[in-house]
């Protein structure tokens, strides 16, 4: 007769660790139940520098323009397509990344993401046209838009719930701040080593972090769902455990592992999850949230120096106006963070998109006098961003794991038709004849609309819960 364990039949199997022996281990309760471990800060902090990546390369053409146009003999206007590539680029990566990690491992998808940004970037060295340089950036934008989302997932798989959305949120901080370091360093490199340096380095950086990133472990509650050998989620955890002699024993006794979801491994394709009645009102609403977000976002970033200097003001001083703009959002974004962890997160966004619609209204009539025109600047910029930064985490949350990469990539996918309608629409808008005034008005609409999808995904889901509460994910 083969021995068992003895059992504790009467134990709650979603109680903290130490409470149950022999029973089916709740990966998601041990993540929650514990300090971040020496594994989880390495895997936020590679992520942090995998969005750096994404943020130089996203905006590493503008800094390149004046020398890139100049030897190649391309003209402002004809370079139009090459700096739509990457926003295209980032759509199609993101919409094909997502089901290929729910399907396939994030770990996997995101290293093959880096590495096709990275060859995207160091080819776009050689070019030496115009055809060349679309192309190029379109591989180089499929890298980008392959990676940010699964970045997300990750990242939101192994930290704590209390901290997640603050660590996702700083984490998130990682893009804007590659997208301006990203021009320091351009201002370096181009007189002294010519504008393809620029994109050299760029393709070698994140290439050595690839590599790198070949030792970084697969999310546990994706091996959990996909039914990988337990012996390789129970090594994953016993790494995450470290010397903790408690935990590993519990580790050791756990007959299973399972999630604090319901069960959605049974789908033949990750993306269908996303269209499932109970999540079908909260993803269209995310895509409409992100979607009115790049709106107002690339419109007032693309144009704000155009509308400003239309008002009466000098170039200097239009410069400085935009560059208040994103100042605050990492500010807004650690905020955002910090108020998403302690009450409900779909409303504390919700909340400072009508805020940044009220904020909109007030700085379309503060062009009489610039500093008010600049404080409005920089408390819009704050608010905006921040509730902009913390919509891949809120979408990581309204996901189960088999279909949450897909989730996310797909509200980052269609948040880039926004971003494309709002880089093209101010120029309309200009030649119509609108002035800021009136244009920065029209924006808070696109602000308040994204205040009241999130307002109706947060009573969908309210529904949804007083059905059935174990039918969204925790």
């Amino acid at each position: 007769m083969v021995s068992q364990a003895p059992t504790i039949p009467d134990a709650d199997p979603d109680a903290p660790i130490g409470a149950r022996l022999d029973l089916p281990l709740n990966v998601q309760v041990f993540l929650n139940d514990r300090p971040m471990a020496r594994t989880q800060w390495m895997i936020l902090a590679i992520c942090f520098l995998v969005l750096i990546a994404d943020g130089f390369h996203t905006a590493a053409m503008a800094f390149v323009a004046p020398a890139l146009t100049l030897e190649l003999s391309i003209s402002k206007i004809a370079l139009g397509p090459v700096m739509a590539a990457a926003l295209v680029g980032l759509g199609f990566g993101a919409l094909v990344a997502g089901p290929l990690a729910d399907r396939f491992g994030r770990k996997r998808v995101l290293i093959a993401s880096v590495v096709i940004c990275s060859l995207g970037s160091i080819v776009t060295a050689s070019a030496t046209g115009l055809t060349t340089l679309v192309v190029y950036r379109l591989i180089t934008g499929f890298g980008i838009g392959a990676a940010m989302p699964n970045c997300t997932t990750l990242a939101s798989e192994f930290v704590p719930a209390k901290r997640r959305a603050f660590l996702l949120n700083l984490m998130f901080c990682g893009f804007s701040l590659g997208a301006s370091t990203g021009g320091f360093l351009a201002a370096w490199l181009v007189p002294h080593f010519g504008w393809q340096s620029v994109f050299l380095i760029g393709g070698a950086a994140p290439l050595c972090l690839a590599a790198f990133m070949i030792r970084m472990p697969e999310s546990i509650s994706f091996m959990v769902v996909q039914h990988y050998p337990d012996k390789k989620i129970r090594a994953a955890l016993a790494e995450l455990a470290g010397r903790d002699a408690h935990a590993q024993s519990h580790i050791a006794a756990a007959n299973s592992f399972k999630l604090n979801e319901a069960n959605t491994h049974q789908q033949k394709s990750p993306w269908k999850v996303m269209f499932e009645p109970r999540f079908r009102a909260g993803t269209f609403m995310l895509w409409i949230t992100y979607f009115m977000g790049l709106v107002l976002y690339y419109l007032i970033t693309s144009w704000m120096p155009t509308l400003v200097r239309g008002v009466g003001y000098s170039v200097s001083r239009a410069a400085v106006a935009t560059a208040l703009f994103p100042l605050g959002g990492t500010i807004g974004a650690l905020i955002c963070g910090w108020l998403m962890g302690r009450v409900n997160a779909t409303r504390v966004v919700g909340a400072v998109y009508f805020l940044t619609a009220l904020l909109l209204l007030v700085l379309a009539r503060s062009t009489n006098s610039f500093n008010s025109l600049m404080i409005m600047t920089f408390l819009t910029g704050l608010a905006m961003n921040g509730a902009q930064t913390s919509m891949p985490t809120l979408a990581a949350t309204s996901y189960p794991t088999y279909g949450r990469a897909s989730g996310v990539s797909w509200m980052l996918a269609a948040g880039r038709i926004g971003g494309i309608i709002g880089a093209f629409g101010g120029g309309i808008l200009l030649q119509v004849g609108f002035s800021m005034t009136q244009i920065i008005s029209w924006l808070s609409v696109t602000a308040f609309l994204a205040a009241f999808a999130l307002l109706y995904k947060d009573h969908a889901n309210h529904q949804i819960q007083l059905k059935s509460p174990t039918d969204l994910p925790i």
